[in-house]
């Protein structure tokens, strides 16, 4: 299973350049050491006007959205926020109301998950609008979930709705219905889980969010463990089982957890609302999504990549 051209620009110029901290590139976030039994949690996203959201998105809704998928890494360890730093590239013509709009999405977000802003830049750009967003958290040390630690025999699990925001993202374009805008609040309002993440610690063996496309990512937990992954497309939680399987199992943006656990911890999963989509098998890194008859349904394309 190759990487995806992302991950092999990154290995190649990039991971030489890396510390201890910072797991090699191949984690949601960095480790470095911290106070009282801690350890400090980083992560870095950028967001980018017609590749990570809409050119005409309301602007109350930007800055939630650079903050919840920053903390979506945070929950894919476990871990729960502190502060966060923002730098916005800015267009000529971005007016007091559009800043004060996307100031107070912030401040709605910023109390309902408990962290501050602690500083950040502020740039102008021909365009297009750029938001980097790199967010500050804390797990206890040694709890923290990595995206290695898969192995033969565990089982795959989820937590939500796969592919919400795939159709989302059509929602919010009038190409799928969507008659009370729940879908296009998803894509443009992901829910970050971090109650779950911290729930997960020492329960999931290895765990990562879905941005990139739940097939795509399962493949990273492969390769971190070595072994291989099935998918069972009928166990996928899917909001419309109009839509094609395929499209919402690759589509990405959901920011969903995807982790391995022991087939003995199955009911800590199922309690804390996770469902079972497969199961981790020995072999090279693959993954291999299969109908109710067993049969091989895996798409050419397994998710998304930025370059």
């Amino acid at each position: 299973m190759a990487l995806p051209a992302e991950f092999g620009l990154i290995a190649r110029h990039f991971a030489p350049l890396a510390g201890p901290g910072a797991l090699a590139l191949l984690d949601d976030a960095a480790l470095l050491p911290g106070p009282a039994g801690t350890e400090l949690v980083l992560a870095a996203d950028a967001l980018v006007a017609g590749v990570h959201f809409l050119p005409d998105d309301p602007p109350g809704t930007l800055g939630r959205k650079a903050l919840r998928v920053n903390l979506s890494d945070l929950a894919a360890m476990g871990a729960e926020p502190l502060g966060y730093l923002l730098t916005l590239a800015l267009p000529p013509g971005t007016d007091d109301s559009w800043l004060a709009a996307f100031a107070a999405g912030l401040a709605e977000d910023q109390a309902a998950f408990g962290l501050h802003l602690l500083g950040g830049d502020t740039v102008s750009t021909p365009g297009p609008l750029s938001l980097s967003l790199t967010i500050l958290g804390r797990v206890p040390a040694g709890a923290a979930i990595r995206r290695t630690g898969a192995r033969p025999g565990d089982e795959a699990w989820v937590s939500g709705r796969i592919g919400d925001g795939w159709l989302g993202l059509r929602a919010a374009r009038g190409e799928w219905p969507d008659p009370d805008g729940r879908l296009a609040r998803r894509y443009r309002l992901p829910e970050p889980r971090l109650a779950t993440g911290q729930a997960l610690r020492g329960v999931a063996r290895a765990m990562m969010d879905v941005s990139d496309g739940l097939l795509q990512d399962l493949g990273h937990l492969c390769r971190a463990g070595g072994c291989a992954a099935v998918v069972e497309a009928a166990c996928i939680p899917v909001s419309d089982r109009a839509a094609p399987v395929a499209a919402l199992a690759t589509g990405g943006d959901d920011y969903e957890l995807l982790l391995a656990a022991a087939p003995e911890d199955a009911a800590r999963c199922a309690a804390l609302g996770l469902a079972r989509i497969g199961r981790f098998t020995a072999g090279p890194p693959r993954v291999t999504m299969v109908d109710e008859e067993g049969r091989d349904i895996t798409p050419a394309r397994l998710g998304w990549s930025h370059v």
